[in-house]
């Protein structure tokens, strides 16, 4: 088989694989972002946090398949398999609350309340201050979800602990066997980087989906957000458009031209 019907290969399979993992999928993206924010959880079970720790692997998995540069960064699915089988294995909790710290407790308060007041303080109706307003209530539940989330940690007994985060696993398939295959497979030509037409555009028409949720949601359509994203205005400006300073417009054939070609007449 020659290298372009094997990458040709490859890419099947990607897709074939995507599709099947395509609908636990949108349930895991839709709760990772609800635990960013988009929600404000009323309680958090020890299974709920371990479904935070798969969902971020399941995300991960999804731009793995589709070649989705840097997802790894973004979700550390593998960092997630080895936070739950350390967790079972040694019990060891320290580092699954170092992990939910880092991705939920970025919350900017105080920078941010400065900015709404210096919206308000230029006193226009561009829609910026209640823009504003509503990334800090994001990130407001994004600190509740985590304490709420410690608050059920630290209320178990170490054994109550390791035998909830056992059951947990066992339900979403992570138990420590299971995390070796899961972590093996992930180093796999299946999980490779591929970049394709097929996989960009899968990912875009899907990623593009969810985009329409957030519009759909009160507040967020055009209009309704900032100056940013008001209905345009007619004439439209080119979108590429940058005039440098001191810019000069040179005419010259001379200038820049080493084959020493005309591209005028010369003045009579």
């Amino acid at each position: 088989m020659t290298d372009m019907a094997l990458g040709q290969e490859v890419v099947r399979q990607k897709l074939a694989a995507f599709e099947e993992l395509r609908p636990e999928f949108e349930q895991c993206f839709r709760f990772v972002q609800e635990a960013h924010g988009q929600k404000r959880f009323v309680s958090c079970s020890v299974g709920d946090i371990v479904y935070y720790l798969h969902a971020r692997w399941i995300c991960d998995c999804k731009g793995y398949l589709l070649s989705v540069p840097h997802s790894h960064k973004i979700y550390e699915g593998r960092r997630g398999l080895e936070l739950l089988r350390e967790w079972q294995t040694d019990g060891n909790s320290a580092n699954v609350i170092a992990f939910l710290q880092r991705k939920l407790d970025t919350l900017p308060f105080a920078d941010l309340t400065r900015q709404i007041e210096q919206a308000r303080l230029r006193n226009q109706e561009d829609g910026l201050a209640r823009r504003l307003l509503h990334g800090r209530t994001i990130l407001l539940n994004r600190g509740f979800n985590l304490f709420i989330a410690l608050d059920r940690l630290f209320s178990l007994l170490h054994e109550e602990l390791r035998a909830e985060v056992h059951a947990a696993c066992e339900q979403y398939g992570h138990l420590p066997e299971q995390i070796e295959q899961q972590l093996a497979l992930l180093d796999t030509p299946l999980y490779s980087y591929v970049p394709h037409q097929a996989l960009a555009r899968l990912n875009m028409t899907l990623m593009n989906g969810f985009g329409s949720d957030v519009l759909a949601q009160e507040g967020n359509a055009p209009g309704e957000r900032s100056w940013r994203v008001l209905s345009a205005k007619e004439p439209l400006t080119p979108p590429a458009e940058h005039l440098f300073p001191a810019y000069q417009d040179l005419t010259q054939t001379g200038h820049n031209n080493i084959m020493r070609h005309r591209f005028n007449s010369p003045t009579p």
